[in-house]
């Protein structure tokens, strides 16, 4: 059942987070593709990153969309201290899946809602993930299927990827791209 009452803005161009969203009955009347400078600033912690995304996704849908719930969101890995966002191009792809095997990582996800009345809610959720050791030949066979396009550290745990998934610690949907749960608690608390 669609949640007609509310009138959301989706501040981002991922087509994932648009079908999670209507999986829970949130479907946005209009998705925002936000044009952002998403440079990290020396020293900034993924958590303030992540947030600082999420924020300055939603306030460019907040400048031209009112009286409107707008959501911003943004995913990123952190592997030890280094923030890897999405591949730039196949090598760059490669060279990721190849830092992540064998090893853990988190997901962090910044989530920013903006009520109708211009109230501000942000939240981070983190989520652990450790990948079993991947072999040369699976990167170049993963890589080829082009699932790691647009996609923060470049896979997605929801398709061919799974399979290097050997444990997670926290929520699953975060590392799709959404903490579903955290949305919805947002937008029931927020006026």
């Amino acid at each position: 059942m669609l949640n007609k009452k509310i009138k959301l803005v989706l501040a981002s161009s991922s087509e994932r987070r648009l079908s999670m969203l209507k999986k829970i009955g949130y479907k946005p009347f209009c998705v925002h593709n936000p044009n952002i400078n998403e440079e990290i600033i020396k020293g900034e912690k993924p958590s303030k990153y992540v947030a600082r995304m999420a924020e300055n996704k939603a306030k460019t849908a907040d400048k031209i969309y009112k009286n409107a719930y707008i959501l911003g969101a943004d995913t990123i890995i952190v592997s030890g201290c280094n923030i890897i966002g999405k591949p730039k191009n196949y090598k760059d792809a490669y060279n990721i899946l190849v830092r992540l095997s064998g090893k853990r990582h988190r997901v962090y996800g910044g989530i920013c809602l903006i009520s109708p009345k211009k109230n501000i809610s942000i939240r981070t959720v983190v989520t652990q993930v450790n990948f079993r050791h991947i072999s040369t030949n699976e990167i170049e066979s993963y890589l080829k299927m082009d699932e790691w396009k647009d996609k923060a550290g470049s896979y997605g745990i929801q398709g061919y990827a799974a399979k290097f998934v050997k444990r997670i610690n926290g929520n699953y949907d975060n590392i799709v791209g959404l903490s579903l749960v955290d949305f919805y608690s947002m937008i029931k608390g927020l006026n």
